[in-house]
């Protein structure tokens, strides 16, 4: 729409109406001295601009999405792993003792992969996101009993230099803070810190049973397990 002043967008009749106001107004004043003429002139612009240019601009602004928020946070649509997407199957929350919010947790899977084959040689991606604060070593004083139950003792004396090496690699974490597990074959699993890399371990059957502990036969939380492998 053109004006007097030149070629302006105007959005909607609501902005119209504001600059035809200030234009308007302009004009009433322009007997007055010139000092008032400026004063008016900058009190119009700012009006316009609060009220009707501001929020117009807002509306053009891209608003950052996530595909599913739980407990207030968010987890992305999909991630990228050896260079190729993944898609968020899901996420829930994990109560410690049934009362206290401890995590929540995100799985990121290949495209058909079916829930009993989770712990398959396939790429995957579990992020955990930290509601409560834990000392590192703490980290395998959780882990330990469901390695134990999903393993037998001689699968697990032959995970357990590798399962030392991701247990001196755990750092304190505090609310907010967020770990990853992922995997890719060919390559190991890597234990990541708010996005930095720890650690890889090597191994499919490393990756099997370090992910079991929240999606094997015994996991950890078994609704956690369910939630997570239903999908949304």
């Amino acid at each position: 729409m053109e004006t007097s002043q030149g070629s302006i967008p105007i959005t909607g009749a609501a902005g119209f109406m504001g600059w035809r106001l200030t234009q308007r107004l302009l004009d009433d004043q322009m007997r007055q001295p010139t000092s008032i003429i400026s004063k008016v002139k900058d009190l119009c612009l700012r009006f316009w601009c609060v009220f009707f240019l501001l929020p117009a601009l807002h509306c053009c602004i891209p608003v950052p999405s996530h595909a599913l928020t739980v407990e207030h946070i968010p987890f992305a649509d999909r991630t990228t792993i050896g260079g190729k997407p993944l898609p968020l199957r899901n996420a829930a929350l994990l109560h410690y003792l049934k009362f206290l919010m401890a995590y929540v947790a995100a799985l990121y899977l290949p495209e058909g992969v079916k829930a009993e084959d989770v712990l398959s040689d396939v790429p995957k991606r579990l992020e955990i996101s930290y509601l409560v604060s834990i000392k590192g070593p703490d980290f395998d004083k959780g882990a330990a009993p469901v390695l134990e139950r999903n393993q037998t003792p001689a699968e697990l004396a032959k995970l357990q230099r590798r399962i030392d090496r991701i247990n001196a690699a755990y750092k304190d974490v505090k609310p907010g803070d967020r770990y990853s597990l992922t995997y890719l074959p060919g390559r190991g699993t890597e234990l990541a810190l708010n996005g930095t890399p720890l650690i890889i371990i090597e191994g499919a059957d490393f990756a099997a049973a370090y992910f079991g502990i929240w999606l094997g036969r015994e996991p950890i939380d078994a609704k956690l397990k369910r939630d997570l492998l239903k999908g949304r």
